[in-house]
């Protein structure tokens, strides 16, 4: 298992390493244009939003497989209270992600609806 510790005060790191992540993962290249805007290179383009919810996608399948690993152990005989409780684990954290992702996809989504009945 990896440690993903979270450093509250370098938010803008996490952000920027999320994105990254994603960036490596899913063969995107986000760029900045002359305006300021991202723009996701690759697959078609996209905007930082679809990268975004790529990320999203990638960090909810790569928890689920681990689930899915757990469960798999505890199905072929592993079934110590340990391996109960990492799957417990697991399962909350999955939790955890899909709501966070929710919430930042609403967050984003409500931003950039507000951006655009300003600007138009």
């Amino acid at each position: 298992m990896s440690n993903n510790t979270v450093n509250p005060a370098n938010g803008a790191g996490l952000v920027n390493t999320f994105i990254a992540n994603a960036n490596n993962s899913n063969n995107l290249s986000v760029s900045r244009g002359g305006g300021g805007g991202g723009a996701v290179g690759g697959g078609g383009g996209g905007s930082w939003y679809e990268a975004m919810s790529k990320a999203w996608g990638a960090t909810l399948d790569s928890q689920a497989a681990r689930i899915t690993d757990l469960s798999g152990q505890i199905g072929g005989g592993n079934d110590q209270p340990s391996s109960m409780v990492a799957l417990t684990a697991e399962s909350l954290r999955m939790q955890f992600i899909s709501n966070n992702a929710a919430t930042s996809q609403n967050s984003v989504g409500d931003s950039l609806k507000t951006l655009a009945s300003r600007s138009g």
